[in-house]
C-alpha cells in the first residue's frame, strides 16, 4: 500500500493512494497514520481490504498539500557515509561501523514544503536518501532477518545538510543537520511488501532542472537489515521512528570549487524508484 496524509500542516489525515493513482480517504477508517497503525496488523488489513473493495471515498487531490506520510515520529536516526561512492567524494575512509546521529523530528516537513536556508548559511547542501519507517518494536535484534520484519515500509526522505554548520564549526554534526524544515518525507510510506528488495532502488536528485545525484541502494556499505540491526543495539526503535540509510555521490560537498551549495530560489527535486518524487523551492529562514 501506498500510505500518505493530506492537509494542511498540523491537521493531515490518513490517506492511500490505490493502485489506479486516486487518492482516498482513510479518517473514517483509521485515525491517522503512524506508529499505532504501522504496529496494529488488524488495522492494516481493514485498510487493505477497504482499499480493495473500492469503498474508500475518493479525495480531490487538486491544490492538496502532502504532509509527512508518517504522524507522531519519535526518531530520526541518521547513518553517515554509508555509500561506498559517497565516502570516496568526501575523501572519507569507508566506516568499520555504521556512523549513527540523529535529527530532530520536528526537522520533518511534507515533500514539496518549502525549504529554509539557515540564517548566514553559505554551505547548504543536498541528500537524497531511503527512509526506512519501523513498524515492530526493533531491541537487540539478532539477525538481518529478524530485522527486515521490524520494517513497516519505506519512503523518499531529503536529508538536507549545513557542511559549514556540521563540520567547521566544532562539536557534532548535530548543529549541521538540525535546522528547521531540513527533512522532507514523503510523498508516501510504500509498505514494505511492495518493496520486493530495498537494495535495488535507483536514487535521483535535481537542482534547478540539472541531475546532480543518480545512485542506487546497491552501493550502500550497511544494507537496509544490517542497519536496522546495528541501531536496534544501541537504542530501541519503535513503530514510527525512521531511519535515514544515507546518500550516494553527487552531493555539493563533493564537487569542485566553486562548489555549488544551494541558495534561496533554488528547487531541488527528488525521486526514489517505486516510493515517489519531491519538490522543494528554497526560501531563506
Amino acid at each position: 500500500m501506498k500510505l500518505l496524509r493530506v492537509g494542511p500542516a498540523g491537521a493531515e489525515r490518513p490517506a492511500l493512494l490505490d493502485a489506479e493513482g486516486a487518492l482516498r480517504d482513510l479518517s473514517g477508517l483509521v485515525p491517522d497514520v503512524d506508529g499505532a497503525l504501522l504496529a496494529d496488523d488488524a488495522a492494516l488489513d481493514r485498510v487493505r481490504a477497504a482499499a480493495a473493495s473500492g469503498e474508500l471515498p475518493v479525495l480531490d487531490a487538486a491544490g492538496l498539500r502532502i504532509g509527512p506520510p508518517v504522524a507522531r515520529i519519535g526518531k530520526v536516526v541518521c547513518i553517515g557515509l554509508n555509500y561506498h561512492d559517497h565516502a570516496a567524494e568526501t575523501g572519507a575512509e569507508p566506516p568499520a561501523e555504521p556512523v549513527v546521529f540523529f535529527k530532530a523530528a520536528d526537522t520533518v516537513v511534507g515533500p514539496d514544503d518549502t525549504v529554509l536556508v539557515p540564517r548566514g548559511s553559505t554551505k547548504t547542501d543536498w541528500e537524497v536518501e531511503l527512509a526506512v519507517v519501523i513498524g515492530r518494536t526493533a531491541r537487540y535484534v539478532e539477525s538481518q532477518e529478524a530485522a527486515l520484519a521490524c520494517v513497516a515500509g519505506y519512503a523518499v526522505a531529503h536529508d538536507v545538510s549545513e557542511r559549514e554548520f556540521q563540520i567547521e564549526r566544532g562539536g557534532t554534526w548535530d548543529k549541521g543537520k538540525n535546522c528547521e524544515t531540513f527533512n522532507p518525507l514523503g510523498p508516501w510510506l510504500v509498505t514494505a511488501d511492495e518493496v520486493a528488495d530495498p537494495q535495488a532502488l535507483g536514487l535521483k536528485l535535481w537542482v534547478n532542472g540539472e541531475l546532480k545525484q543518480d545512485g542506487t541502494t546497491a552501493e550502500q556499505i550497511f544494507p537496509v537489515a544490517e542497519v536496522v540491526r546495528y541501531v536496534s543495539q544501541f537504542m530501541t526503535l519503535y513503530p514510527g521512528d525512521v531511519i535515514n540509510t544515507g546518500t550516494p555521490a553527487g552531493v555539493a560537498m563533493g564537487q569542485p570549487e566553486p562548489k555549488p551549495y544551494l541558495r534561496a530560489g533554488d528547487v531541488v527535486e527528488l525521486e526514489i524508484e517505486g516510493l515517489g518524487r519531491q519538490r522543494q523551492e528554497l526560501k531563506g529562514a
